[in-house]
Parts: C-alpha cells; sequence; structure tokens
C-alpha cells in the first residue's frame, strides 16, 4: 500500500511530466491558465505541483489548459 508521501509523489510526477512533453514552462502556464480563467503566478504553480497536494479541481484545470485530453496512470 502507497503512503501518502507515495501518492503526492506519483500525482506530481505526473503533472511535470505532461509539462515537460509540452515543453512548456511554468509561465506558459500560467499564461494557458489565464486562458481558462485560472489566475496564479507561475511561482505559485510550480509551488503547488512540487508539493504534490493540489485540489483536484486544480488539477483538471491543469489539464485542460495543457489541452491534455488523456492520461496513462
Amino acid at each position: 500500500m502507497k503512503t501518502d508521501a507515495e501518492w503526492r509523489d506519483q500525482t506530481k510526477g505526473l503533472l511535470k511530466s505532461e509539462l515537460k512533453r509540452r515543453n512548456m514552462t511554468y509561465e506558459q502556464l500560467a499564461e494557458k491558465l489565464a486562458s481558462v480563467g485560472v489566475q496564479d503566478s507561475a511561482s505559485n504553480i510550480k509551488n503547488k505541483v512540487s508539493r504534490g497536494s493540489f485540489t483536484a479541481v486544480f488539477m483538471i484545470q491543469y489539464l485542460e489548459a495543457i489541452d491534455c485530453k488523456s492520461l496513462t496512470i
């Protein structure tokens, strides 16, 4: 059974890999999030992802902003 820390590591790794796959920076992500109505700074987004603990709403906004249609977990 995974610990909470292991779940957080998996989640942040998933988001980081999707961003890297698209060759995007956190600054570009902040711009894309703004286009879907989410106002957040690049540094705040990076901190959220680095902690690995964020809401499901943020995760869906993040994935939609980068145009991610499917994930492999």
